[in-house]
């Protein structure tokens, strides 16, 4: 590894809210980033919640450290855990004796991250934050009415200003997902990076053989969440011509499995719809390859990690029209935007990819791979030691800003 003149080595403190066995978006950046930073060299300890009551601990073994906070369960969310403040502080201020970071880059404004961060400035170590989803992601876990639902959104908006606006750089996924923090948690600076990806890691290797599915099928690949909106997904296959034959292979697990299970029951499509679970990731990325397209019809995505590993696999998409996604297609090259929640509408879009050539299908999986490689994790990284270091936070994020308020 080498590093530009003068610079070391550094000791990276990753402070996440949310990180595996959880699955979602901001856990697996989490575990890409410390992957990606210890194979550069540096030397990196992750601090998340605990999965499971009891005491502070370090994980035994890994390549990189891991460390976990006191947390408690949430009675709406199946995984997610909090961490109390008057808990966790003592064992951070620990945790700042015994690493001695040179650098902290915290995922989340909330509980972990925002006590992360408030030691770290404290002690005068430099602090890059990414904010990985927007309050309102929150709603579905929330049993309030809608008005008191705005209200919490509004401050936390506001708390992400406060918290974030301490650190020496803000980044988010997307430059949508920029402007929105600039509009509604008023920092100045927020630079976009895209989460990244290994792209190379789902293509086809030489000499392999893997053979499509016998069916035509529409994968979907994500957390079952209301917000995911798998339902009008479901609807939309259950409405695509009969001899099509088009089967919907659904990978993950989450609070509404069995409702859109119950679902494809009660529309007479349950010998076509395949709920996987969670599979490993060899088996994830066959079933990236393997299917005809992909379909997120999710509302609530910041930059959507498995629509660019779908990419990746050279396979066509099917995208809400929502948030972050427009920006992973071009309506005709790489597949198609839809009105979010329209069943119809994308109905009518499955049959449309799926009634093409072979030869049409395979140059839209192209066009989804040349697209994915701007995203490639290489870069991605690169950027984020630029920032540790301090070599990208005077000027760049002044560039991105200005691009996003034009997006």
């Amino acid at each position: 590894m080498s590093y530009p003149a003068d610079y070391k080595p550094l000791t990276i403190l990753i402070a996440a809210d949310t990180y595996p066995p959880n699955v979602n978006g901001a856990a697996q950046f989490g575990y890409r980033l410390a992957k990606g930073m210890t194979g550069r060299g540096h030397s990196v300890h992750v601090l998340a919640p605990g999965v499971s009551n009891g005491r502070s601990y370090t994980e035994p073994g890994g390549e990189w450290a891991v460390h976990r906070l006191r947390s408690h369960s949430v009675p709406t969310h199946d995984y997610w855990r909090i961490c109390y403040p008057w808990e966790i502080r003592r064992d951070i201020s620990r945790l700042f004796d015994q690493v001695q970071p040179d650098v902290v880059h915290i995922q989340c404004h909330y509980m972990v991250g925002e006590y992360t961060l408030y030691e770290a400035v404290r002690r005068g170590i430099r602090v890059v934050a990414t904010n990985h989803f927007m309050p309102e992601n929150l709603n579905p876990f929330l049993p309030f009415p809608a008005w008191l639902k705005k209200v919490v959104a509004k401050n936390s908006w506001k708390d992400m200003g406060k918290v974030m606006g301490k650190a020496a750089a803000v980044t988010t996924p997307t430059p949508l997902a920029a402007k929105a923090m600039h509009d509604h948690a008023f920092l100045r600076e927020v630079l976009a990076v895209s989460n990244g990806i290994d792209s190379a890691g789902y293509e086809v290797q030489p000499g392999e053989t893997i053979e499509p599915n016998e069916d035509p099928t529409v994968l979907f690949v994500g957390r079952l969440a209301e917000e995911k909106h798998v339902d009008v997904l479901i609807d939309a296959v259950a409405k695509t011509p009969d001899h099509l034959r088009v089967r919907l292979e659904i990978v993950g697990g989450g609070e509404v499995k069995s409702a859109l299970q119950a679902q494809a029951a009660r529309l007479g499509i349950s010998d076509r719809v395949t709920f996987r679970g969670l599979i490993d990731d060899d088996e994830l990325r066959l079933s990236y390859i393997r299917a005809s397209l992909f379909c997120q019809p999710g509302t609530a995505e910041l930059q959507s990690l498995v629509t660019l590993e779908a990419m990746s696999a050279s396979t066509p998409v099917l995208l809400a029209n929502a948030m972050a996604l427009p920006h992973l297609v071009t309506d005709g090259d790489n597949g198609y935007l839809f009105t979010p929640g329209d069943s119809n509408e994308l109905s009518h879009r499955i049959a449309q990819i799926l009634g093409m050539s072979r030869e049409d299908q395979l140059r839209m999986g192209a066009a989804s791979r040349k697209m994915v490689m701007k995203h490639d994790i290489t870069t991605t990284l690169e950027t984020f030691e630029g920032l540790y270091y301090g070599t990208l936070s005077a000027d760049r994020p002044h560039e991105v800003q200005q691009a996003s308020s034009t997006s």
